[in-house]
């Protein structure tokens, strides 16, 4: 092993690398490692590389795992095309916020009809460090279409053209420290408002096993900014999060007229998978799709009973109808 941890020294142990936090109090999660690969502290937070004996590479900011070599793919195939697949219309212009890490955007470089495709990532160091030591996660930084913005996501989403989006995914951290804004209120009305009639926010939310409270209460928020259109929430399984399992809250936007799709007569149903990404993108090593199918995507809305129950005032369609 090579280095000595410069933060968060309290996690790193003879060789093992433990994630704890206040949001999952009483557990955490080890890894052991070879050695730490860079460490270095931006303007905003901790940022560690680690090789790592189970699961490859791994970034870890300020101390929590973001994601690994060997199951990143199953957080950013379902986080992407949850929402982009489930749209009415194929999407032209898409908004990543957060994501600096890449992953999110090589999932929708598999979309050909998108022509414009930004990011508002807030951490410089972030894309750097990922293009130098996940280049198969960072290879979305090469296609023309995307445009790197390193500016607060928030004023970023607050100053777009309203209804400019059709879909907005917002890949954030945990609700501590300064992503907790991503969570709020303000910020998702400023969502609302850059999307499309029709379109899709996607946001990252939390785990039911973890933090059910938090995400009741973001469902209720959700149901009254996006009041007319449709609320829900997914789920995928990935090792090295958490509870081995992540979710997502999907809004859409009221359409302007409701039941215009010939699938539905109310509310946009992101349910039903409507569009299909591409397994290969030209000129673009993207590699296979390796987690997100048509049948996984209905699936991944079927809750258990009682998360299911917990949620039910707020989510638009009963999950698992």
């Amino acid at each position: 092993m090579t280095q000595t941890p410069i933060a968060h020294a309290d996690q790193y142990k003879d060789g093992w690398f433990t994630e704890l936090s206040a949001l999952w109090p009483g557990q955490g999660l080890s890894i052991q490692y070879d050695e730490i690969l860079f460490q270095e502290r931006s303007k905003l937070q901790d940022v560690a590389v680690l090789s790592t004996k189970a699961f490859g590479t791994t970034l870890v900011l300020d101390g929590v795992i973001q994601c690994t070599e060997r199951d990143e793919f199953a957080y950013q195939e379902m986080i992407a095309h949850l929402p982009l697949c489930a749209l009415e219309t194929p999407p032209t212009r898409v908004l990543v916020v957060g994501g600096g890490d890449g992953g999110v955007l090589r999932e929708l470089c598999r979309y050909p009809s998108i022509k414009e495709l930004h990011i508002a990532e807030i951490d410089a160091m972030v894309p750097e460090v990922s293009k130098r030591f996940f280049p198969k996660m960072a290879v979305g930084f090469s296609d023309p279409r995307v445009t790197l913005n390193i500016c607060d996501g928030i004023k970023f989403v607050s100053d777009a053209e309203e209804g400019y989006y059709d879909a907005i995914v917002v890949d954030s951290s945990d609700p501590v420290g300064p992503a907790e804004v991503l969570f709020e209120e303000p910020f998702f009305r400023a969502l609302h408002r850059a999307v499309r009639p029709g379109g899709i926010v996607c946001t990252q939310a939390e785990s039911v096993w973890l933090h059910l409270d938090i995400i009741k209460a973001l469902a209720g928020m959700c149901a009254r900014v996006f009041e007319g259109g449709s609320v829900s929430y997914a789920y995928t399984t990935i090792p090295t999060y958490p509870s081995g399992q992540i979710g997502m809250m999907l809004c859409a936007k009221a359409r302007p007229v409701q039941g215009a799709s010939a699938d539905a007569d109310g509310p946009l149903d992101p349910r039903v998978p409507r569009q299909a990404p591409a397994d290969a993108v030209a000129g673009l090593d993207a590699g296979p799709l390796r987690y997100y199918d048509a049948a996984l995507h209905r699936a991944a809305f079927a809750l258990p009973r009682f998360a299911a129950e917990a949620l039910a005032e707020s989510l638009t369609f009963a999950p698992g109808a």
